[in-house]
């Protein structure tokens, strides 16, 4: 394995933080996620242990998007996990709010790659689930729901059922699924990776535009260097299991970005290429 950091005064290229200055970067006094030296192992049915995590540290502020990308099987959804309090880490601390992980955090949103929707609801009755169960008066939560419908574009299906929507339409319920409880922290595994490059594009953009607008903060992973670089502040690149940070992509691009067109900047284009050639090193390890 190449080192993960240039020597000590070398200079460094444009975009790269290295992994030391990945915490302080983001800054404690307004981190959303702190993860401090953590380290995770499992110990499987036989005895045998596997370093999933490795001395890893990584902060989010809060109203940052980070993109956190790796080789397969490199344990970019275990951090997820962690963070919801799912795993514990065997070695370090997670903090969420600057608080120990304890459990799932109220506060903290999921959109995952398959659709979390109950096929035997409408569109308007899965919309306004999560307020009604967070005890949200019914009328309520259905006004909500209407409201969040409109916004992610789907104002004439309210009363459609999953099976009736596209795979693109889906995922605008889960967005508004999401969106409408208002989280603090949105965590996404792969949520675009079954669509079509058409439809990704625009489902892209519609996040976008929901973050820009609820000032939360999201942790977005993903195998796809081109839509890391397009929607995060920031890129953590994971090294092959067992994982550590191996470099940290400060990713300088105005705001607001249109996927459509933000891939043709030429800043784009050399940092995919940088990051590309980093990660090619860990995929061919594995």
């Amino acid at each position: 394995m190449s080192s993960v950091t240039p020597p000590l005064g070398a200079s460094q290229p444009s975009g790269f933080i290295s992994p030391q200055s990945a915490v302080a970067s983001a800054g404690h006094a307004d981190a959303a996620i702190e993860f401090d030296d953590v380290s995770l192992r499992f110990i499987s049915a036989d005895g045998n242990a596997t370093i999933a995590l490795r001395n890893f540290s990584m902060t989010v502020a809060r109203g940052e998007f980070v993109a956190i990308v790796g080789p397969t099987g490199c344990g970019k959804s275990t951090t997820l996990n962690m963070i919801t309090g799912l795993l514990k880490p065997t070695v370090g601390r997670v903090q969420v709010m600057g608080k120990p992980v304890t459990g799932i955090d109220p506060r903290i949103g999921f959109v995952f790659q398959a659709d979390a929707v109950f096929p035997w609801k409408s569109v308007r009755e899965n919309v306004a689930a999560g307020p009604i169960f967070r005890g949200t008066p019914k009328a309520r939560a259905l006004a909500l729901a209407d409201e969040w419908i409109q916004r992610v574009g789907l104002d004439k299906f309210g009363n459609h059922y999953p099976h009736q929507l596209s795979g693109g339409m889906r995922k605008r319920v889960a967005l508004a699924q999401t969106f409408i409880n208002q989280p603090e922290i949105l965590l996404m595994d792969e949520p675009f990776s079954a669509l079509d490059m058409q439809t990704r594009t625009l489902m892209q953009d519609e996040l976008l535009r929901l973050w820009s607008g609820s000032g939360g903060s999201v942790v977005f992973v993903t195998h796809d260097l081109e839509e890391a670089i397009a929607l995060a502040d920031r890129v953590f690149l994971l090294t092959a299991r067992p994982a550590t940070l191996k470099r940290v992509y400060e990713i300088d691009l105005p705001r607001p970005r249109i996927m459509s067109q933000v891939r043709y900047d030429q800043q784009f284009i050399d940092l995919s290429k940088r990051i590309w050639d980093d990660l090619r090193e860990e995929v061919q390890i594995q």
